[in-house]
């Protein structure tokens, strides 16, 4: 399982305030952190700094990278702020994201051809969020297909069948399931993520919804998950998770995380 740490987000009230007074110590220790419990990639996204957010996310990558070795996932649909932070990020980044609405795809692609990152693909188009899942895997093929013909990797392509609270619609965990489970029997080689807080939205107990949800998206192929990673259940579950399914050869990384003290009984 690809962790994607999501704490570096500018919608949390304690990173607002760091990001906006450049707190390069505040910032550069929540990178470590996430590092240091697991992360894959770290997550930067300041959306919520509108007016500046092309400056702010530029310097969210320098001073990220200028701690950290693992890559970055771009998080914005702005493109100045996204070619401004890929201009500036080492190595091969993640966007997050792209869709099949007409603008934001002639927007993005572009960029996921220049600087040949990897991409979070979110099925829904320009007549919005699909409901069902047949109506999201079709959406997921059109981006499949697509992305491959303008020279995007299979492997770099990350379907996000897109997460809807089962307080709304209790099927909405089954769709995300069967759209996941369609999607990477059609394309062997490419990835699914998808984030979890949205499924418990408007529900009490929601770490244990997040939980349960997150084991059976992986038993449906979720591959991918933008997460917390000092979670430290969560990340157990995560662990357990891909030993059971065999995405662990000989428990080594299990065993790891136990003897480093990162597993919760």
């Amino acid at each position: 399982m690809l962790i994607i740490g999501e704490r570096i987000n500018t919608s949390r009230k304690a990173i607002a305030p760091a990001v906006m007074a450049r707190d390069e110590v505040f910032v550069q220790r929540e990178a470590a952190d996430q590092a240091a419990a697991g992360a894959g990639f770290i997550d930067v996204n300041c959306g919520t700094l509108v007016d500046a957010e092309p400056e702010f996310l530029e310097w969210l990558v320098r001073t990220v990278q200028a701690k950290v070795e693992i890559p970055l996932c771009i998080d914005s649909p702005n493109h100045a702020a996204l070619a401004r932070a890929l201009a500036a990020h080492r190595g091969r980044a993640m966007i997050n994201s792209i869709t099949a609405e007409k603008q934001r795809w002639e927007s993005v692609l572009p960029l996921v051809r220049e600087y040949k990152t990897k991409i979070i693909a979110l099925t829904m188009n320009d007549d919005g969020m699909p409901e069902s899942a047949e109506e999201r895997f079709k959406v997921g093929v059109w981006l499949v297909e697509n992305l491959t013909k303008n020279g995007v990797a299979l492997e770099d392509i990350y379907i996000d069948p897109l997460v809807r609270p089962v307080s709304t619609g209790t099927q909405y965990a089954l769709v995300v399931y069967e759209t996941i489970s369609r999607i990477r029997r059609e394309f062997p080689g490419v990835h699914a993520v998808c984030g979890l807080s949205n499924i418990s939205f408007g529900l009490p107990a929601r770490k244990l919804v997040n939980q349960t949800f997150l084991v059976q998206a992986m038993q449906a192929g979720l591959d991918a998950a933008i997460v917390d990673p000092l979670d430290k259940r969560l990340m157990s579950l995560i662990h357990a998770g891909d030993l059971l399914l065999n995405q662990d050869e000989y428990a080594a990384n299990f065993l790891a995380a136990f003897r480093e003290g990162r597993i919760e009984l």
